[in-house]
């Protein structure tokens, strides 16, 4: 296990103390001992070979003993253990909004509530607003809260789907009797909220594959299983449907089974204004539903069903009817961004805020992966849960970027890091006065605490845009997939002002946010806005984001042209300078 999920599992424990009413001193200890593993600045498996984990200072001997068991067998006894000693109503809790162990832990010892359905009726009826601390604004959220949780309880985020589905298909394609396979549905129109998982694959011999399907780790349970189709679901809670068709079928199962629900519509229409019949069993020479293969229009991609259609290929991300229709009629369609044309990112956290990783080790990272740039943009000081820097901070960090740059240019590199911050847009203005956002190469400028006024949401972002040394905007809605509503605000007059003033809007691709919402993105790019897809890495990990942010551009209609970016770094710097 590595240091990152020992971490996990620290923190874990001492939410899981905390919900037992333990000893305050004990529970902080396993928070502790997370934040000293995720600073090592030496392998955590190294210094558990070596048996120096103990002289570190923060880990105790308790500590040490079960971080070793975690790294050299994977488990925890003692957390396991732990985990079955609570009820799991009060565990299912901690996923609600707003809800943390002590106020369950309040409301199970004053109320007895060790279930969400018991929380629900308990708050229902006025009782959790009359604890002390708690009032009839926490009771409200609370329900609200609940609410949300079973509006989005079989709904999936973009990333956590495809980190099970792409393993899975990878495994099909290395199966001797699959001719093709890929994804479908939402997921590979790269929605950023997915249902179940689609999985499509052609063979001679459906059942041999259904049968190796069913057997794969992961699968915790086999919902249905069939010759063609099997449907089951996997780690973490998804449903994945794998259907299995004739080579010949394959490319219309995957136009019918990709979707939209609307651009099928559409697509079956036009087949009929030909005299045509489309379904996912083919493309038939009639004018009643058929499956007779004597009719069929044979078509052995994806490409040539658009072309029978007299339309141009309509890449998967388009289609949900929202004009690729019109565009593809008039070979009109843009040719959409690859997630390789990106050359860094402009949005970013290192440990002197609430990162994980030093400024040296994403320097080598970011480099290693083949980038020509990287911005760090830690917190501003008005982010104080972040450890945001004020402005001597800043100053410092600027001089450890030059310095850290000049080593980096005299092994004969061309990366570079980029100095920046992401300043908290507040009431008053910005968290940093002109003079010190001047002296940054990259400003991003977020509202990290809205009010519930859109106009007063709107105003704030405005005057943020129309500041000189202002770059971007970040993460302009607020949004968290499945767990936050955007805050109220007028999106266009916010466009508006960009456009206005010349500054960026972030495609935040961090998979909980995607923020700014595909949908915007049409509008944002006819009033010549310019994209800049940031990852808001807070571990070196996450600049993996960029994939799924590029995925989540294309949805948005966008070319290289249109995300700043693709630039290389000497065309950026002088694009931020202007």
């Amino acid at each position: 296990m590595d240091k990152d999920k020992v971490a996990e599992v620290l923190v874990e424990i001492g939410t899981l103390l905390e919900l037992k009413g333990e000893n305050p001193f004990k529970t902080r200890a396993y928070g502790n001992g997370a934040r000293t593993i995720q600073g090592l600045t030496e392998p955590l498996e190294k210094l558990v070979a070596e048996k120096r984990l103990g002289e570190i200072k923060g880990i105790g001997e308790a500590l040490e003993q079960k971080i070793t068991e975690l790294v050299e067998t994977g488990k925890l006894k003692y957390y396991d253990e732990l985990k079955a000693s609570i009820p799991p109503g009060l565990i299912a809790m901690l996923e609600i909004s707003g809800l943390g162990p002590k106020k369950i832990q309040a409301m199970q010892k004053q109320l007895g509530i060790d279930s969400i359905e018991k929380l629900e009726a308990a708050c229902k009826a006025g009782k959790v607003a009359e604890l002390a601390g708690f009032g009839e604004k926490t009771q409200a959220n609370i329900l609200e809260g609940i609410a949300l949780k079973r509006t989005y309880a079989s709904k999936h985020r973009l990333g956590d789907a495809l980190a099970v589905a792409e393993p899975l298909l990878e495994t099909l394609r290395e199966h001797p009797a699959v001719i093709r396979c890929s994804t479908a549905g939402s997921l590979r129109r790269f929605k950023e909220i997915c249902g179940d998982i689609d999985l499509l694959a052609s063979s001679k011999k459906a059942a041999d594959v259904i049968e190796f399907f069913v057997t794969q780790p992961g699968i915790v349970k086999i919902l249905a299983q069939g010759e063609t189709k099997a449907s089951v679901i996997l780690e973490g809670g998804i449903q994945c449907d794998l259907r299995v068709v004739s080579d010949a079928e394959f490319p219309f199962a995957l136009a019918y089974f990709t979707g939209s629900k609307e651009h099928n519509i559409v697509m079956r229409q036009r087949a009929i204004q030909r005299g045509l019949r489309l379904n996912e069993y083919g493309l038939f020479k009639s004018k009643e539903e058929t499956r007779d293969a004597k009719l069929l229009v044979a078509c052995k991609t994806e490409d040539e069903i658009f072309e029978k259609l007299d339309l141009v290929f309509v890449p998967p991300e388009l289609r949900e009817d929202h004009g690729e229709f019109l565009a593809a009629e008039k070979n009109n369609l843009p040719k959409l961004i690859e997630w390789t044309q990106l050359k860094g990112a402009l949005h970013n956290h290192s440990t002197w805020s609430d990162g994980k990783n030093t400024l040296e080790e994403i320097a080598e990272y970011m480099e290693e992966l083949g980038l020509e740039y990287w911005a760090i943009t830690d917190h501003s000081k008005a982010s104080f849960q972040a450890n945001g820097l004020d402005a001597k901070r800043l100053r410092e960090q600027i001089m450890e970027i030059k310095k850290l740059n000049e080593k980096i240019a005299a092994r004969g590199s061309d990366f570079r890091l980029l100095t920046g911050s992401e300043v908290d847009i507040l009431k008053e203005g910005l968290d940093f006065p002109d003079d010190v956002l001047a002296e940054l190469d990259v400003v991003v400028a977020s509202l990290h605490v809205a009010g519930s006024d859109e106009a007063e949401n709107t105003k704030r972002l405005i005057r943020a845009a129309e500041n000189p040394h202002v770059h971007i905007l970040g993460h302009l809605t607020g949004r968290l997939l499945l767990e936050r509503e955007p805050y109220p605000l007028n999106v266009h007059a916010v466009i508006d002002a960009c456009a206005a003033t010349g500054t960026w809007i972030e495609l935040n691709c961090n998979p909980w946010r995607f923020d700014l919402d595909w949908r915007h993105w049409f509008y944002a790019k006819s009033k010549g806005v310019k994209c800049v897809i940031n990852p808001d890495a807070h571990r070196n990990a996450h600049a993996g984001f960029l994939r799924l942010g590029a995925g989540m551009a294309r949805k948005g209609w966008l070319t290289a042209g249109d995300v700043v970016n693709t630039l290389g770094l000497d065309d950026l710097q002088a694009a931020l300078r202007e």
